[in-house]
């Protein structure tokens, strides 16, 4: 159930109340003397490290990994096949070689 502020108007006196929506209009005629404060809704999304993201966003990572393969990202999402892994190592060693020389 959602909770409401209402400020009394003749003490300053700011409450919480704790009540359904249904309930609100018949508290409010009841209550000529609470005026409802209006706030912001606490409304959370995800908490922590481990927040799951859905499928849609990870095949657009891979798609922008398949594209960007020698990043770190690309790395990461990016699933190589074996051929594919043999080559980049042949090129990554031969590279290598021709820096040192």
């Amino acid at each position: 159930m959602p909770t409401y502020d209402f400020k009394n108007i003749e003490t300053g006196e700011v409450t919480e109340y704790l009540m359904s929506w249904k309930k609100l209009d018949e508290f409010k005629e009841q209550n000529p003397h609470l005026k409802q404060l209006i706030g912001t809704p606490m409304i959370v999304g995800g908490y922590g490290d481990r927040v799951k993201v859905d499928g849609g966003f990870n095949d657009v990572l891979k798609k922008i990994a398949s594209t960007n393969i020698d990043t770190p990202m690309g790395e990461r999402h990016h699933s190589k096949s074996p051929k594919e892994a043999k080559t980049r190592d042949v090129v990554k060693k031969h590279l290598d070689l021709q820096k040192k020389k």
